[in-house]
């Protein structure tokens, strides 16, 4: 019955078509992603890469977000962290610029305006991080002449020329990229950014997969051991979409209100709050300061030290990584989630939660709802994105495959099921699960 209830993707055209115009546009994403950037060593660089992969820093970040674009130094070489980052500053900016919270609040018309000047700032970014690192391909394996372990050179003709085209093919690469995200989102199914990232990440699996494969016959890790770290996978994938899908249902009860001539009763509904309101971005910033010494390590020689000394000690670096993505998650969470705006909505639409007086005090109930909640989601992330440490620590071998790609992963499947199981039940479908299978939906745990 399950398999009958899959093959109903199929049978519905638009369904069907909008699969297919994703999958295609994913598969350009991925041709692209071989397409070097002018002038540069690819086997200098996949050496590089792989010294890189060892000692950690912010390279391997970005490799991970641009699905090894950066390892070939491709034409996609700075990924969609342009766009991200963009985005993100839109956010916050929005917090702190009138101008910008009108346009929020303004519907749909407002958002296509701050997504305008989302892909101005990707653009600027992406001009900006192309000039950086074309000047740090061209300083790999010149400036310290070695000394670094690494002596190959990257960039073997560095001239003017060379800047240029490469400031223009990143920033060309990531305003493709930007594009046939709009276009997946527009006319294919789910959100084509996250699906880009999705897609860059799975596609290391099949590498990561390999490796571990060639550890086993090299008996440098047990049968038993690959076996139940398989089964302990299993099990987190499955604790994620357990949090992810969770939610706080605050109630709330709708007054009767006269509308023209027309009486309309009163009701009762519900305020959600996710379980885990700041996403993956806690985790993302948390790697990233951690990284920020082996990066600078090569002008500051003093925090490669400092980086050796955090990393030679699991439990300080874990410790610290706690703590930064509770930190960032309460940071976060306070820049994009208003109780008082929510508040005031809610008191202008004459609703009012059951034993709060609207106004300050819901606000007041929201925010102390919310702090709760984000307390609970960042020990989450936190335990989440440390578990693959630990094991790595335990049975000695890397992973390139982290908590934080795994949240990422499972966070884009859900949504991405999500919306094919709205397709399916609004044309008299059963469910992406089958007839008698749950729905893709949050859990419920009401107020109260």
């Amino acid at each position: 019955m399950a398999l009958n209830a899959f093959a109903n993707v199929f049978r519905i055209a638009e369904l069907r078509s909008r699969l297919a115009y994703s999958l295609v546009l994913l598969a350009v994403y991925r041709i692209g992603i071989f397409i070097n950037t002018p002038g540069v060593d690819r086997a200098a660089m996949n050496a590089f890469m792989e010294a890189q992969k060892q000692s950690g820093g912010l390279v391997s970040l970005f490799n991970l977000f641009s699905g090894g674009a950066l390892e070939q130094m491709s034409i996609f070489g700075l990924g969609i962290m342009p766009y991200v980052s963009s985005s993100i500053i839109m956010q916050l900016l929005a917090v702190v610029v009138p101008s910008l919270e009108r346009l929020q609040k303004e519907g749909a018309g407002g958002r296509q305006k701050i997504n305008q000047y989302t892909r101005y700032g990707t653009i600027v970014l992406s001009i900006i991080q192309g000039i950086g690192i074309s000047r740090w391909l061209a300083s790999l394996g010149r400036s310290d002449g070695g000394q670094s372990g690494f002596n190959q050179v990257v960039v073997p003709d560095d001239s003017v020329w060379f800047t240029f085209m490469t400031v223009i093919s990143l920033t060309a690469g990531t305003a493709f990229i930007m594009w046939l995200g709009e276009r997946i989102t527009e006319r294919g199914i789910g959100n084509g950014i996250s699906l880009i990232i999705f897609a860059g990440i799975v596609a290391r699996v099949v590498p990561g997969g390999k490796t571990l494969l060639d550890l086993t016959r090299q008996e440098v890790i047990a049968v038993a051991e690959v076996l139940g770290l398989l089964a302990f996978m299993l099990l987190i994938i499955g604790v994620v979409v357990y949090v992810e899908r969770g939610m706080r249902r605050i109630p709330i009860q709708y007054a009767k209100r006269m509308a023209g001539r027309r009486m309309f009763a009163g009701q009762a509904t519900y305020f959600p709050m996710k379980v885990n309101t700041s996403g993956v971005i806690p985790p993302i910033f948390a790697g990233a300061v951690l990284s920020f010494p082996a990066t600078l390590g090569t002008w500051f020689p003093f925090l490669q030290d400092f980086q050796r000394a955090i990393e030679g000690n699991l439990w300080i670096y874990n410790g610290l990584f706690i703590l930064l993505v509770i930190f960032f998650a309460y940071f976060y969470t306070a820049l994009t989630f208003r109780p008082d705006d929510v508040a005031d909505n809610i008191k202008k639409q004459g609703g009012y939660i059951p034993g709060i007086r609207p106004g300050r005090q819901t606000a007041e109930f929201i925010e102390r709802v919310l702090n709760r909640l984000t307390f609970g989601g960042a020990l989450y992330l936190a335990v989440i994105c440390v578990i693959p440490s630990v094991i790595s620590g335990l049975l000695g071998v890397r992973f390139t495959f982290g908590g934080t790609a795994l949240l990422i992963v499972v966070g884009v499947a859900l949504d991405t099921v999500q919306q094919i199981e709205g397709h399916l039940i609004s044309r008299n479908y059963e469910g992406f699960a089958g007839p008698r299978g749950p729905r893709i939906r949050g859990r419920v745990r009401a107020a109260a």
